[in-house]
């Protein structure tokens, strides 16, 4: 946690729920909440020991940090985890909705019709989408006594760019018109935004090849791929440095698609 943009604001006394905090953007989004001294709880699969170890690590640093594991993606399971993670942090200011998955090793072109199963729809539908629903749902009431936010991930291939396949670029398009619905619903004393990604190095699922990876780098305006905390900086900005701002999607991919 060295990065100076981890203390730009002064949070102490604030309190967030990450889903799928484990691990890349969801982690870097963690780490520079609890740098700001907000009190974050990191929700991960039960299975996923890094939840776990990414706590005690942060909890060891002097940061403030719990566990609550669940799967966004079960309807029970989700209500019950985004419950227990209110009445442990007392209040919630953020929702960061930002778990998801591919539910793919190999990206899968568009003329690849054959590719994308109905097992692959329903749980890219379930984990990408719904989960986004469930949860702002789950944390409506707390959030509206909180005057609080939410900031959900969704992607550059919700934007008419291909993704790792049509099936999640159309679960990606399908957050970033919940988010304006959501908003006003929630409205006016819940803000609720979007980050939307472009190329970012993390630990993500789809094996990129070497050539693609430095393809996006060229076809970005700024040169490079994203990184976690570039997409964890605005949704900091977009969770406690807004109040103007709701029902919007803000574009983190260094000009990729402007330059695609």
């Amino acid at each position: 946690m060295s990065s100076s943009r981890l203390v730009r604001y002064d949070l102490r006394g604030r309190t967030a729920l990450v889903t799928g905090g484990a691990s890349g953007i969801g982690l870097a989004t963690v780490e520079m909440l609890v740098a700001a001294g907000a009190t974050v709880a990191v929700n991960h699969l039960s299975d996923d020991q890094r939840g776990a170890a990414v706590v005690a690590r942060l909890a060891a640093e002097g940061g403030k940090a719990l566990s609550v594991p669940g799967d966004v993606a079960d309807p029970h399971d989700s209500a019950r985890m985004v419950e227990a993670a209110i009445a442990q942090l007392g209040r919630l200011d953020l929702l960061v909705n930002n778990a998801g998955t591919p539910a793919t090793r190999h990206a899968i072109p568009p003329a690849d019709l054959d590719g994308i199963t109905d097992e692959i729809w329903d749980v890219l539908v379930a984990t990408n989408l719904v989960s986004v629903f469930r949860c702002t749902k789950s944390a409506a009431a707390a959030l509206k006594a909180s005057g609080g936010a939410v900031v959900s991930t969704a992607s550059v291939s919700g934007l008419d760019m291909v993704g790792s396949s049509m099936a999640y670029a159309a679960t990606k398009a399908g957050v970033i018109s919940l988010t304006k619905n959501l908003a006003r619903a929630l409205a006016p004393s819940v803000r609720v935004n979007a980050v939307a990604p472009g190329a970012v190095d993390s630990t993500w699922m789809v094996d990129w090849t070497d050539e693609q990876r430095q393809g996006s780098i060229e076809r970005a305006l700024l040169k490079r791929r994203c990184t976690p905390e570039d997409l964890a900086s605005a949704i900091l900005f977009l969770g406690f440095d807004a109040p103007m701002i709701t029902g919007q999607t803000i574009v983190v991919d260094g000009g990729l698609t402007l330059g695609s």
